[in-house]
């Protein structure tokens, strides 16, 4: 599984001062466990039983050494920004409070925070990153520029990740179930075909293959074999498109005709197509 190093993280956005001319962070309160309920908005999906109860494990013995994060919601409400796993564990240790501090921010705001508090703290399963970039282009129509800019990643990377989204529901199991890596995936969103996806899919997995293998498994394929003829003709340009398929984040092919030819970008969803537009207009 592909891991990001991003730029900034969640101090980033949180700074520890600010100017005199702002008002200072607001100090650690103490809410009630049961008037704090989960973020609606949370990337992670799932929470590993083991590790729950290893932190759980530790608040029994040393308590929670970092404040959660909320927001108010009204009614005595907050609801969490980040910080769910303390959370969970906080009320598995049957703490009745908790330590948090307490942010004024929209929902936008909500996901972009919760989102980089989960790359910096530990790999984030590749379908809880793709679903969450997915949510925050067509809820919130932020384009993948202003996503990258926020999470302090390329463009390409949001693009790989938002195709994931395409994929047979079975596959993106395998995916959340750590059994195919992104990189598995990426090879496996070239065969246009999810029969075919997910027959090398399931080939993958039963042989456990690395991607290098899964990339000498498509090639020898029938499918592969009947694009040989096309794919030699378009040997003298894939510098080009390798370039070209990394700006754009997608798949681009570059055929001759007989007197000029084409370039061919391919998009599996709207949001993408809105993604790729923006970067070849700006």
């Amino acid at each position: 599984m592909e891991k990001k190093a991003l730029g900034r993280g969640l101090d980033a956005l949180l700074p520890a001062t600010k100017p005199a001319s702002m008002p200072e962070l607001p100090e650690v309160q103490h809410l009630r466990v049961d008037a704090i309920v989960p973020n609606r908005y949370q990337p992670r999906q799932t929470f590993s039983p083991q590790e729950l109860a290893e932190l759980t494990s530790s608040l029994k013995q040393s308590g929670l050494l970092q404040p959660i994060l909320v927001r108010r919601k009204g009614d005595g409400i907050y609801e969490l920004i980040s910080g769910e796993r303390r959370w969970r564990a906080a009320k598995e240790a049957g703490f009745e409070t908790v330590q948090a501090l307490i942010r004024n921010c929209g929902d936008e705001e909500s996901v972009v925070l919760a989102l980089v508090e989960n790359l910096q703290r530990t790999d984030l399963n590749p379908m809880d990153m793709a679903r969450t970039y997915h949510r925050m282009m067509n809820e919130f129509g932020l384009t993948q520029d202003i996503i990258a800019q926020r999470v302090s990643c390329e463009r390409s990377s949001i693009a790989n990740a938002v195709r994931l989204i395409n994929l047979p529901l079975e596959i993106q199991q395998l995916i959340e179930t750590n059994q195919l890596s992104m990189g598995h995936a990426k090879v496996i969103l070239g065969l246009a075909s999810q029969n075919e996806q997910l027959r090398v899919a399931h080939v993958v997995v039963s042989k456990v293959l690395s991607v290098r293998d899964t990339e000498k498994l498509i090639e020898s394929s029938p499918v592969a074999k009947k694009r040989g003829t096309r794919e030699l003709q378009r040997t003298p340009w894939s510098d080009v498109e390798a370039r070209l398929q990394k700006r754009l984040g997608t798949k681009v092919v570059i055929q001759k005709g007989r007197r000029g030819g084409k370039i061919v970008i391919h998009y599996f969803s709207p949001p993408e197509l809105d993604g790729i537009l923006e970067t070849l207009l700006n």
